[in-house]
């Protein structure tokens, strides 16, 4: 599933070409995708404008000018495409590689922009994402932001937060940073980038990182920032690959990030001065990667 950084990298990706767009026609080719689309969908965002894209958490928004919000979520395929003036452009950069059979197009966004015509695409071979329609002033209610954590991106999360949170948990570090609750978007990826860039052992019980008064220890507060750290470097990574990697006919190619302990089961540990390998376990069902030399 795209992570944090993927979405924002779409979010940047999009606004260019959809911030300040009419949707002229917004076309369905089915009926649902995870979940049915909200009632007469089409018919009640046609003749909008875009007024901007957010994002919260892994959801992309797309506000319109009636008050109304477009919350998209990619599920696990899918991908949005830009096609402008014979150009074709797919923003976002993935672990693994989007699709582009048109037989998986399922929503098109047709678009007017200072006198071009525009179609973003929407491309979902699993049919695991969906969009839904919500009143802007009342987003905080979306039952899947409910209780969502501070975002890990700037200075929104902090140790002090994570302290309140972590204090007398047995649970494992992994099981709960990815509790979206404690924070907001961070997925399975960039836990693992981030405990190795802390030094911390994903199996280690979330509790010992926390003082008897409550307060944050040192191994936290450096969790803390490696957690900000990896994020804001995944969106800069995903960022230079929008703006430097979109060939001559408009395609865009599939450009992974550089994971320090993700996916490489087996390599040596690229910490200075660890001779340690990277190893992988199962937790709750997901693959955790870490070096047990290094990560304590």
């Amino acid at each position: 599933m795209p992570e944090l950084p993927e979405v924002e990298t779409v979010r940047r990706g999009l606004a260019p070409s959809m911030e300040g767009a009419v949707i002229l026609e917004l076309e369905t080719r089915r009926a649902d995708l995870r979940f049915p689309f909200p009632e007469a969908f089409a018919e009640r965002v046609a003749g909008r404008r875009i007024l901007g894209l957010g994002r919260r958490a892994k959801y992309l928004l797309i506000d319109l000018d009636d008050g109304m919000t477009i919350i998209a979520h990619l599920g696990m395929s899918g991908s949005f495409r830009i096609e402008e003036q014979r150009a074709e452009t797919m923003p976002g950069e993935f672990h693994h590689a989007r699709s582009k059979d048109g037989k998986h197009d399922h929503v098109l966004f047709h678009l007017e922009r200072e006198g071009v015509t525009i179609r973003v695409i929407y491309n979902d071979p699993r049919r695991f994402g969906f969009m839904h329609l919500w009143v802007r002033a009342d987003l905080d209610l979306y039952p899947a932001f409910a209780g969502l954590g501070p975002e890990p991106t700037g200075n929104t999360l902090d140790a002090v937060h994570l302290a309140s949170r972590f204090a007398g948990r047995a649970a494992p570090l992994k099981s709960v940073l990815l509790d979206q609750t404690v924070i907001a978007g961070l997925g399975n990826i960039y836990v693992c980038e981030a405990l190795w860039r802390a030094g911390l052992s994903p199996e280690r019980k979330a509790g010992t990182l926390v003082t008897k008064a409550g307060k944050p220890t040192a191994p936290l507060i450096l969790l803390t920032e490696s957690i900000r750290a990896v994020i804001a470097d995944a969106i800069a990574a995903g960022g230079s690959s929008l703006r430097d990697h979109i060939q001559t006919d408009g395609s865009l190619g599939y450009f992974q990030h550089s994971f320090s302990v993700y996916d490489q089961e087996g390599k040596a540990c690229r910490r200075a001065g660890c001779h340690g390998a990277i190893g992988r376990i199962v937790q709750s069902g997901r693959s955790s990667f870490f070096c047990a030399v290094c990560q304590k």
